[in-house]
């Protein structure tokens, strides 16, 4: 059984100040074998910039006012706390050049493709991110940018937007709620658990998808 965290689309520190705390307490460090994330960590937007701006503007500005931006700082960090093998897209915000636009893995029996979903046309669009897929050839597609949670069983394969793990507006909707997927591998199967804070309460959905030997992927 391997543990493999799915999230994205944090936009810290400009649309969101950090992850919701009850997301923080579910998530310690030493449960999860992977990380993926699709992208939109926003962690270096402005941050080299900080000591100019507080020199400059420190006097009408209180620096309490930055401390927001020192959030954003640590939001890598963070989730290499977490656990350190993380693999992550670059969305159009990120400014860590360190991020590739596609990232593949092999988890077990399952091969596994990362994009933050921008590059997709039309953003969301199932037959394009299956289009996708099969170049990537994998499994299972992770793809975000709409900030909406999705999972599919199409083609053969699996699709899965984990959303928004902070709950941050999208081009697309400002009515988003955050969530995030834990996906359990276990051989030819997995289940995918959705995490997703409603009203102030975290609620759990479970899709369970099963590998045939051909690699075809079926959905129960």
């Amino acid at each position: 059984m391997v543990l493999v965290l799915a999230l994205g689309d944090l936009h810290i520190p400009h649309r969101a100040s950090d992850l919701p705390p009850k997301f923080k307490s579910m998530l310690v460090p030493g449960k999860i074998q992977h990380i993926i994330c699709t992208g939109n960590l926003c962690v270096k937007i402005g941050i080299d910039f900080i000591p100019m701006i507080i020199h400059i503007i420190s006097r009408v500005i209180q620096l309490k006012d930055f401390q927001y931006l020192e959030i954003g700082r640590e939001v890598h960090d963070y989730l290499k706390s977490l656990c350190p093998d993380m693999h992550v897209t670059r969305g159009e915000y990120d400014e860590d050049s360190r991020y590739l636009e596609t990232e593949t893995l092999t988890i077990g029996q399952f091969k596994l493709g990362v994009c933050h979903g921008h590059q997709v046309i039309p953003w969301g669009d199932l037959d394009s991110l299956a289009m996708l897929q099969r170049q990537l050839d994998v499994d299972i597609l992770v793809s975000g940018h709409t900030h909406q949670f999705k999972a599919y069983k199409h083609e053969g394969g699996v699709i899965i937007n984990p959303g928004s793990a902070t709950g941050a507006y999208s081009s697309i909707t400002y009515d988003v709620n955050p969530s995030f997927i834990l996906m359990d591998i276990d051989g030819l199967r997995v289940v995918v658990y959705v995490y997703e804070l409603i009203d102030g309460e975290v609620k759990v959905d479970k899709i369970d998808f099963k590998k045939t030997a051909t690699t075809t992927t079926s959905a129960h």
